[in-house]
């Protein structure tokens, strides 16, 4: 019965939405019709219901690269996407002797193109269909927590199994309204990805971490793929005779950019957003969630540092891992800098004040909602009861030899299952990402760094109180208070008793049964296989208190969409790294007093240089600035060339790499960032302070023209 009212009350909601601004909101394509009248009137002038075909010639050219977002600009599967975005596979492809994060890199032909990391993809998406009564009609009255996640994830198993059927498909069940509705996702997945085109590192993050967040700003963050798919035209993996994908819809660049003013919209694939939890949770972010990763973080990029500073070698291995700890570390600060400036805490209970006074005015029939709502506060507590350890478990995961003994040992345990029993993320879907992992790790890390990392991570463990620890993992470290030299010792031994450092070794791992990993005498996989039993019943533990909060969340969302709607506010689901679409328009930023103008121009990178990275400006870039060579990229209005670009665009992490649109459905841009002042707006939004920031198409076609001569790539797009 509360399933039943809750898809009537979503229902309701999509029928009726009505921005709370002009910029707010993360909109489903299928959402769009029904605000097509806002849409109209902030200066679209494609028909709205154009947005809404997923294959149609403006949302079949946008695509997801599973991080990031970016979009196809060429018949011949060119995709446009962030520097940031295509870091990985320049990182991949450089050493210190070829060092293509500094000195860029441009292919002038296919065949120079080079192989991005084994993982990377190009996921398009084909189809989006709600499937929330297919998967409620798994579930029981009176199911615990782990029965009902159990049935909701064996449910949506079944339902990407006969989805992926006839293959060449990544299908994935996302949920909404905080498992109130779900919906199938089919994209169709092309898994040869090539790097073309890359500028130098000091063009694609001028500014670096410095600049990260802040405006103005002047870094040129975009890069080049390519789509390669088998003969047949079937996507398939990396092979020199691949021929590349040839998309039914391409973006058109308006190399004349946009105005101060204009309509501009972003599509892309947004990742997480928070702005329905609970002030408990806003505040648990605050107090712990983000000091605590600030510090761990903090120590990690240290020690990388450290090795980084004696080893060029390692400086370039970890410049993908440095450049994402760096941006998370900043992002945690202009968190809770902006949190604490809205005073959130605050101004979320008031809000839940409001919204308890008004379900007590409803009278009987909404008296279980809030008793649903008290218990969800309840298990939210109850929750914090083993978070560090969690959080420390999450870390030593990302550590290289842990997580190649963990997947290893995990996956033959999961193969002894029938397909949909084995665990989401072990299933034969997955395992060619597995082993893609398995055989980048060389490349991505150097194993003296690892143990490093690994101790450390170690080492706060140790400090956990006897409730939060792990009993296997304390029989391994040494029962009783353990010192930091007996960490040590164990995790030098662990490594020089271990070959899973080795990719041979790795990969000799996934032909391994569970028996043969367990009779091993290699001593990652002997710590696995005794940690392993108190690894799981952890996981049962965590699906438990999943699957409490799945039947608890969509009864507080559907309090939520009814009190929204009486007073007329917006309802649009949080970002769930599905396809959204964000409007507004060009506009700049008033803070503290100070007016900031919406573009920045060459002439900034020139004043900003100081020829010390992170604004060390490559010599041929600033030639062409003093000289003056604009070509045709100029804005007459600006006198220049611009470089970056604000809009009041909603948009978080997961955007990065997305088209921003005119009113036509050109290129213009690609967003990139947000500014520091609206950060938080992950948790709260704030419309006279929320602004992303672009890469302005002029500039990326300036820096191809003029700098790097990539008359090749301009050709393609169609620009000359």
């Amino acid at each position: 019965m509360h399933r039943t009212s809750l898809i009537l009350a979503l229902a309701a909601a999509i029928a009726v939405v009505s921005p709370a601004s002009a910029t707010e909101g993360m909109w489903q394509p299928s959402q769009l019709p029904a605000i097509a009248d806002d849409l109209k009137a902030a200066g679209l002038e494609l028909d709205p219901a154009q947005l809404t075909d997923l294959t149609g010639s403006t949302m079949g050219a946008i695509v997801s690269l599973g991080f990031c977002t970016a979009s196809f600009v060429s018949p011949q599967g060119l995709i446009a996407t962030n520097h940031h975005c295509a870091y990985g596979a320049i990182q991949y492809n450089s050493t210190a002797e070829r060092n293509l994060i500094k000195d860029g890199f441009l292919a002038r032909s296919l065949g120079e193109e080079l192989p991005g990391d084994p993982n990377l993809r190009v996921y398009v998406t084909e189809e989006i269909r709600d499937v929330t009564r297919e998967i409620n009609g798994r579930l029981k009255s009176g199911m615990d927590g782990y029965a009902h996640f159990e049935a909701v994830d064996r449910a949506e198993k079944e339902i990407v199994a006969r989805c992926e059927k006839p293959g060449g498909l990544r299908c994935s069940v996302s949920s909404f309204y905080g498992g109130a509705s779900y919906q199938l996702i089919r994209q169709r997945e092309i898994r040869d990805v090539r790097l073309v085109y890359a500028p130098a590192g000091a063009v694609g993050k001028f500014g670096g971490d410095v600049d990260n967040w802040m405006w103005p700003r002047h870094t040129g963050d975009f890069s080049f793929l390519r789509a390669y798919v088998g003969k047949d035209g079937k996507p398939a993996a990396y092979a020199k005779d691949n021929v590349p994908f040839k998309p039914k819809h391409v973006l058109p660049v308006n190399a004349d950019g946009v105005q101060a003013g204009d309509f501009v919209m972003v599509t892309g694939y947004p990742g997480r957003t928070n702005r329905y939890r609970r002030a408990t949770e806003v505040a648990d972010a605050i107090e712990w969630s983000y000091p605590v990763q600030q510090q761990v973080v903090t120590d990690i990029l240290d020690i990388i540092d450290a090795e980084g500073r004696r080893n060029p070698d390692v400086a370039v291995k970890y410049a993908s891992a440095v450049a994402s700890f760096n941006n998370s570390l900043k992002n945690y600060g202009g968190q809770l800098e902006g949190l604490g400036r809205a005073d959130a805490v605050t101004s979320k209970r008031a809000r839940e004040t409001e919204l308890d006074a008004w379900l007590a005015q409803q009278g009987a029939s909404e008296a279980g909602l809030r008793t649903d709502i008290a218990a969800l506060d309840t298990l939210l507590a109850g929750q914090r009861a083993t978070r560090d350890r969690d959080l420390i478990l999450s870390y030593l995961q990302r550590t290289q030899l842990y997580n190649a003994a963990y997947s290893l040992y995990r996956l033959a345990g999961e193969r002894e299952k029938s397909v949909i029993e084995r665990e989401a993320g072990y299933q034969p879907r997955d395992e060619a990402r597995i082993e893609g992992n398995l055989r980048q790790m060389e490349r991505r890390g150097d194993p003296a760094v690892d143990a490093r990392i690994l101790a450390y991570v170690l080492k706060r463990y140790t400090k956990l109180p006897a409730t939060q620890r792990v009993a296997a993992l304390d029989g391994w470290l040494g029962e009783g208070a353990v010192a930091d030299a007996q960490v040590d010792a164990k995790v030098q031994a662990l490594y020089a008793g271990s070959h899973l450092s080795t990719t041979d070794a790795r990969l000799a791992g996934l032909k391994l049964s569970r028996q043969q990993i367990e009779a091993s005498d290699d001593s990652a996989y002997r710590l696995m296989a005794a940690l392993m039993p108190d690894l799981l019943r952890i996981e049962r533990e965590r699906k438990a208190r999943a699957g409490d909060e799945m039947k608890l969340r969509p009864r507080y969302m559907q309090a939520m969409i009814a009190f929204n709607e009486a007073q007329g506010r917006a309802v649009y689901p949080d970002a769930n790294s599905s396809l959204r679409v964000t409007y507004g328009k060009v506009q700049g930023l008033k803070k503290d007093g100070v007016e900031f103008f919406p573009f920045t121009t060459l002439e900034g990178i020139v004043a900003k240089t100081t020829n010390v990275d992170p604004f060390d400006t490559p010599a041929k870039v600033t030639e062409r600035i003093k000289a003056r060579d604009y070509g045709r990229y100029a804005s007459p209005a600006l006198g220049s060339v611009p470089v970056d670009f604000l809009a009041d665009l909603d948009i978080t992490g997961g955007n990065s790499g997305s088209p921003t649109l005119d009113a036509k459905g050109r290129l213009v841009g690609l967003a990139f960032d947000g500014v520091w002042e609206s950060v938080s707006a992950d948790w709260i939004f704030n419309p006279e302070l929320t602004r992303s920031i672009q890469v302005d198409v002029r500039y990326m076609l300036w820096v191809m023209d003029k700098v790097d001569g990539a008359t090749n790539l301009l050709q393609e797009m169609g620009v000359r």
